[in-house]
């Protein structure tokens, strides 16, 4: 009997949640969207604006983010999220004024998580390169060139702690979408 009455009441709550917890779902929906597109803008941002020219050994050498395949993977990436994460906010507006069933919820899971899978690999590959870079490869016989390039590996160390903290809110929405479409029954 008792048990009967702890499903009942579960399945009135799962039903039917609170105003405040659905409220305070799209309240954080839409603050790590504004958070994640404006780390992706400004890391991308700081991509296009990452480039120094100098003179070694008689030589003009240039450092640019065009030059290496995985910076400009990581560039347009950014771009990417920050567009998808701006225009998610429609869905999530939507969501917001009348409760929805899961299946819009589970479409907003998969959007979160393929864009955090695009900006981990976009990560990963620039912050391999820029390992590369500060640090050379004895093993290769590549030298590091943040001795001779340091503005230009600021500028990618900054866009990669900027699109670092964009990850973490597309982990945030993944995680929150994901909890959310569990909850709400299929109407």
């Amino acid at each position: 009997m008792e048990t009967e009455n702890n499903s009942a009441t579960v399945s009135k709550t799962r039903s039917n949640p609170s105003p405040i917890t659905h409220l305070s779902f799209v309240a954080s929906q839409i603050w790590l969207r504004i958070i994640a597109a404006a780390t992706s803008i400004a890391a991308a941002f700081l991509m296009f604006n990452s480039r120094q020219s100098k003179v070694l050994f008689g030589t003009d050498l240039d450092a640019r983010y065009t030059y290496i395949p995985s910076f400009k993977f990581f560039t347009i990436m950014n771009v990417v999220a920050a567009v998808l994460a701006l225009l998610s906010l429609l869905p999530v507006f939507s969501l917001g004024r009348k409760l929805s069933n899961s299946v819009n919820y589970f479409f907003l899971f998969i959007h979160d998580l393929i864009l955090t899978s695009l900006m981990v690999g976009g990560f990963g590959a620039a912050t391999a390169v820029a390992q590369v870079g500060k640090y050379g490869n004895s093993h290769a016989g590549w030298m590091p060139i943040c001795d001779n390039f340091g503005k230009f590996c600021h500028k990618v160390m900054a866009s990669l702690i900027l699109s670092i903290i964009s990850i973490i809110c597309f982990l945030l929405l993944t995680v929150i979408s994901a909890n959310k479409a569990r909850q709400v029954p299929i109407v």
